[in-house]
């Protein structure tokens, strides 16, 4: 028998960070998935601790200023594509609006940074949600496309293909197969 599972990050990572760090008996506030703010001083002891107990769970911290502000915007574009009613305003005046920097030195940082840039970062982010609604929900590619504020179909098709090689619809194919044959293993 196989089980599929549909897994909140966010949820999985407030509770081990929740879980580990109360461990260590002080005080903080978690301020969101990746900021913990410690409310009483923490050694250096302390701090190797907090940092290898999480880096078991695939949390690195971040030391660097720049990096930490890069961590920042990938966070809010992923929480913009993310939003259950499509955000209608650009990128760059999103950006610039929810981190106080203008949105060319954001885009410069990235692009120094990440060696990619905002626009495509984000058409990644789009994409991935775009598959997820596929395989979990009962969309369609006009819901979809309309849920993740493309301009038309064709245009998250173009997007779609560019960025996966395949088309939509050939990506749902495939995932109704696969769900055929694993019904079929089933019975």
């Amino acid at each position: 028998m196989k089980l599929f599972f549909k897994v909140d990050h966010t949820i999985l990572a407030q509770k081990v960070l929740n879980e580990k760090l109360s461990s260590f008996g002080i005080k903080y506030n978690l301020i969101n998935t990746n900021e913990v703010l410690f409310l009483e001083t923490v050694s250096t002891e302390q701090y190797e601790a907090i940092r290898k107990i999480v880096s078991e769970y695939g949390f690195e911290v971040i030391e660097d200023s720049k990096n930490v502000l890069v961590q920042k915007i990938k966070d809010v574009i992923i929480e913009m594509v993310l939003q259950e009613e499509g955000i209608n305003v650009k990128v760059s005046t999103y950006l610039s609006d929810k981190l106080g920097h203008s949105y060319g030195y954001l885009s410069n940082l990235f692009s120094e940074t990440t060696y990619t840039s905002i626009e495509n970062f984000v058409i990644l982010q789009k994409i991935e949600h775009a598959k997820q609604l596929m395989v979990n929900t009962d969309l369609s590619l006009t819901e979809i496309a309309f849920k993740l504020n493309y301009s038309s179909v064709a245009h998250l098709s173009t997007q779609f293909k560019n960025t996966t090689g395949i088309t939509p619809s050939a990506f749902q194919r495939i995932i109704e197969k696969r769900r055929e044959l694993v019904s079929k293993n089933i019975h």
